[in-house]
């Protein structure tokens, strides 16, 4: 029987109720938790992080919970915590607010229909059927588990197979990934960023999916190449990198503090190649239009294809926030795509497992501008293992 000690439940719940009851970010108040309290050990942290992020993914399963056990306040983020630790086989009968409950009713295992069991909403659950039919059970059940870490090594200052040993030196294990130049995947669970390898910019975390992006837009050195949702510029890096550093690469964004990070990594990654550019609208469109060789969108969407490292996406978006992105894709692909130059490329990309945001916003896309030609588009799926990205590489007629 495992044992586990009441401040953790406590702390644990408490981070809970700023998720569903305040509306804050899981992963933003989780690491708020883990880095405020100095008096966690290493264990304490990985408890709470498991045990967070297991009741996040698996929140409707608490309502079957519930029906074995009274608990006077629905609310009660501790004892709902309990009812999950009970369940999962830890040790509780000495504790007064559970000394009444039934424990190996609770340990039963919970029999329940598919949306419950692996804890979808209903209408993400529908969705999800209408739209990818019979792939919604595995993919969301992939979704739960818990997302392996990876890096992408900097290929201008290293390469996986020395950092991999530079690593391992700092006492972290990893492994080469196949198919996947530049990634290493941890084993184990280990904070790269305090290690001196990272601050000397040899890597990034990236997911490997996420990683086969910048190579699919097929960049060559000394082009002119534009990421026009940058975001904080892990992409930008990445090409970078591929371009060896000669050329130009505009990052692009709506949110300044994000062109602020770009610069701070470029920095650490020792890339000379890229700038930044708040985007202020169609001016800034215009001022490009017509000039870059390579185009990168990776696109806003609803997340649905990390919600294994973002768990708590599927409770915070709402079926009227998947049609607004859907807008706001359509949009950015009409405006944006015009700074591609004749005979340059577009790739937009998501990270939604959702057709609606991927193979038919490039239908509807093509209809509209017919200078435009599809080459290829892939997506990794996350039941295959990867988490769920979409990529599609688009050329525009030369004339």
């Amino acid at each position: 029987m495992q044992t586990v000690y009441k401040n953790l439940v406590k702390t644990t719940a408490a981070g809970l109720k700023r998720v569903f009851a305040d509306g804050q970010h899981a992963e933003q108040v989780l690491e708020r938790i883990l880095t405020t309290d100095k008096r966690l050990g290493s264990r304490d942290r990985r408890f709470i992080a498991e045990t967070f992020y297991d009741l996040v993914r698996f929140w409707r399963k608490l309502e079957v919970l519930k029906t074995r056990q009274t608990i006077e306040d629905e609310d009660d983020y501790f004892l709902l915590t309990c009812l999950w630790l009970s369940h999962k086989g830890f040790e509780l009968k000495d504790w007064p607010e559970t000394e009444s409950w039934n424990f190996d009713l609770l340990k039963e295992p919970i029999k329940a229909e598919p949306k419950i069991n692996i804890s979808i909403p209903d209408w993400l659950w529908e969705l999800a059927e209408s739209e990818i039919g019979e792939r919604n059970s595995k993919e969301f059940e992939a979704l739960n588990e818990t997302a392996p870490i990876y890096l992408r090594i900097n290929g201008l200052k290293s390469t996986p197979a020395e950092v991999l040993n530079v690593l391992k030196s700092e006492g972290v294990e990893s492994k080469i990934v196949p198919n996947h130049p530049d990634a290493l995947e941890l084993i184990g669970r280990t904070n790269v960023i305090r290690l001196g390898s990272f601050r000397k910019g040899l890597y990034e975390v990236q997911d490997a999916a996420s990683q086969r992006i910048a190579p699919f837009l097929q960049v060559e050195s000394g082009q002119l190449v534009i990421d026009a949702c940058s975001g904080a510029g892990g992409k930008a890096l990445h090409l970078a990198a591929l371009m060896e550093d000669k050329g130009k690469i505009i990052a692009m964004d709506v949110e300044g503090w994000k062109l602020e990070e770009v610069k701070k990594r470029a920095t650490r990654a020792g890339v000379k190649s890229i700038t930044t550019e708040f985007i202020r609208g169609n001016k800034t469109i215009k001022n490009w239009q017509n000039r870059a060789d390579r185009v990168l969108l990776d696109a806003p969407c609803s997340g649905l294809g990390v919600l294994r490292r973002h768990p708590g996406t599927k409770w915070k978006l709402t079926l009227q926030d998947y049609e607004e992105v859907k807008s706001v894709q359509a949009d950015i692909l009409d405006r944006y795509s015009r700074m591609v130059k004749p005979g340059g490329k577009l790739v937009y990309a998501t990270c939604s497992l959702m057709p609606g945001e991927n193979e038919e916003q490039i239908k509807l896309f093509l209809s509209d501008h017919p200078e435009f030609e599809l080459e290829e588009q892939q997506r990794t799926w996350p039941s295959e293992g990867w988490d769920g990205f979409f990529m599609a590489r688009m050329v525009r007629n030369p004339k």
